[in-house]
């Protein structure tokens, strides 16, 4: 199959990100003709010094308009775009050499016009950054649903690692204005589209996330809020499992206040599974450190998305105003 790729990536007040993504694909093993677009989505901090230093050596367009969000900016890349096939990357990427090639690879051997790939934590991340990375990617803390299991049903790729054809973009339209859950929402009305989506299970990337604790607390709570909005939108995709964070943290409350009235079972058997994570993060990533950190890091995701997802399921299910109404931070407007 003749595949031409246009690497789409949105960025704002990040070219140092820019500087690290454009040096992974400057190495990379794959040997056909590719380019990348780069949209600059309103930044105050310019990345096109960054991308002018690989112009001599990668085929690059840059692009400037004025802040819509992620969503509208890989839009606008992609509707600017040669290529006949998008992979859609976060300025905060790295790329292994052979990310392209296995890409390629895998629609040669089984195309697919919808794909994402997981991610991973490289030796030279942070502990935060490799323990944030284990709760965002590990089984035992979102059921593999972002590319970390094969088992999951149909795979939903995420947009810091995804791939579709321009086929589906001109079909379906491309990325909403919701943020964060943009790409689910997309990933639905691809599926809605007729269209199938699948794992590249070794196309993986290094993703960075440049967060802080606070600024991952936030993050988390907003995948909370936006999730029931997507099952109003899209009510064939709702899960129970959407439900578990919360529930947790209700079921931990009462298990305390059970273990202070002299009742402490409960308490010790839900106390079991931070100890399950913390073996199997040390397993993983060889760290001690990491594994203490990887505890708080899934108490604060599971406290931030179950906060987040209730405030927004009973505000959804007892007022009759619309979603952008309820919670304009979580859209963007189209400029």
């Amino acid at each position: 199959m003749n595949l031409f790729f246009s690497i789409i990536v949105p960025v704002f007040n990040r070219p140092e990100e820019i500087q690290e993504l454009l040096e992974s694909l400057l190495h990379q093993d794959f040997k056909e003709s590719y380019e990348i677009v780069i949209v600059e989505d309103g930044s105050s901090e310019s990345s096109e010094e960054a991308v002018k230093r690989f112009q001599q050596s990668l085929q690059i367009s840059y692009y400037f308009k004025e802040n819509s969000g992620p969503g509208d900016s890989r839009n606008y890349g992609m509707q600017k775009a040669n290529g006949n096939y998008f992979i859609i990357l976060d300025s905060d990427c790295i790329l292994p050499q052979q990310y392209l090639t296995k890409v390629n690879n895998e629609l040669q051997e089984e195309f697919v016009h919808c794909f994402g790939g997981p991610d991973a934590a490289h030796e030279s991340f942070t502990s935060v950054q490799k323990a944030i990375n284990y709760v965002m990617t590990s089984f035992l803390t979102t059921g593999g649903i972002r590319g970390g299991s094969n088992s999951v049903g149909k795979f939903q790729p995420r947009s810091f690692n995804m791939g579709i054809s321009k086929e589906v973009f001109e079909k379906v339209g491309g990325f909403g204005q919701i943020h964060p859950g943009e790409d689910p929402d997309l990933t639905f009305r691809i599926w809605k589209a007729g269209y199938t989506t699948r794992l590249f299970s070794k196309a993986f990337v290094y993703h960075k996330r440049r967060i802080d604790w606070k600024k991952f607390y936030t993050q988390v709570n907003k995948f909370g809020m936006v999730r029931p909005i997507l099952n109003k939108w899209h009510p064939g995709t709702a899960k129970l499992t959407y439900w578990f964070p919360s529930l947790f943290m209700i079921g931990l409350v009462a298990f305390i206040f059970l273990a202070v009235i002299g009742i402490s079972l409960p308490l010790a058997i839900i106390g079991a599974y931070p100890i399950l994570l913390f073996l199997d993060s040390l397993i993983k990533t060889k760290n001690i450190k990491v594994a203490f950190m990887t505890i708080f890091a899934a108490l604060m995701q599971f406290t931030g998305y179950g906060i987040g997802f209730l405030k927004s399921t009973i505000l959804l299910n007892f007022n009759s105003k619309e979603p952008e109404k309820l919670f304009p931070k979580l859209f963007f407007k189209r400029k």
